[in-house]
């Protein structure tokens, strides 16, 4: 994606022939993204509650055979569009918070992260340990991008937050549609959960918009000013 430029590491940065990379194309791919995955949660609630009402018609005599397959096949777009999004988003995302790592380590050495660079990738996917590995990843990158410290770390705070929160939503509603007998009140909850869910996703997938834009800019800025 990006190309490679040669940086000016810190007297902190460690031995070796790592390089600086620019961040700002994989920045600006992953923040258009996650924009689309949110399109694609808003369209998702909304034919949840699309699912409901043509649910409820149908057994109120209002709605027909025809209007139930309408519903299920405009889920199943969605959800399959969604899903193509959601993987180009994360892997790009992953990209771009590994090579933010390494500049990372340039400009403050490899003492500052807590981790090591294999759970930059690998924490997002181990249970358990995925309910905080990645925050202190991000976390640490944050702080070690700024050029003043200390620099408030409230805002990946609360991206993190809501971000857990509307995962655990997400998984209920789908444990809705995973069931034996779905039902209309299941239906029903399962609407207004996944309106909840949409919502704390949207305002996680804001804040993390502004999380990737903010560490590539300090980035940015500090190879500027080294090489100036």
């Amino acid at each position: 994606m990006d190309g490679s430029q040669q940086g000016t590491p810190t007297s902190a940065s460690p031995a070796g022939p790592e390089r600086y990379r620019t961040v700002t194309g994989t920045a600006a791919a992953a923040a258009t993204l996650i924009v689309l995955v949110l399109v694609g949660e808003v369209l998702a609630s909304v034919s949840d509650w699309g699912i409901y009402h043509v649910v409820h018609d149908f057994k109120a005599g209002t709605a027909t055979v025809a209007d139930l397959e309408a519903a299920d096949s405009f889920s199943s777009l969605v959800s399959i569009t969604t899903l193509v999004v959601w993987i180009s988003a994360g892997v790009v995302f992953l990209v771009w918070l590994w090579r933010a790592r390494v500049n990372a380590e340039l400009f403050g050495g490899t003492a500052a992260q807590r981790r090591s660079r294999g759970w930059v990738v690998g924490g997002w996917f181990i249970p358990v340990a995925n309910l905080w590995v990645p925050y202190q990843v991000v976390s640490d990158i944050w702080k070690a991008s700024a050029a003043r410290r200390p620099v408030p770390g409230g805002l990946v705070v609360v991206w993190w937050a809501l971000l857990v929160a509307s995962t655990i939503i997400g998984r209920s509603v789908a444990q809705f549609y995973l069931a034996e007998e779905i039902t209309e009140e299941g239906l029903l909850r399962a609407a207004n959960l996944s309106t909840l869910g949409t919502m704390l996703d949207a305002a996680a997938g804001v804040l993390v918009v502004v999380i990737i834009r903010r560490i590539t800019a300090w980035q940015t800025q500090r190879v500027v000013r080294s090489a100036a």
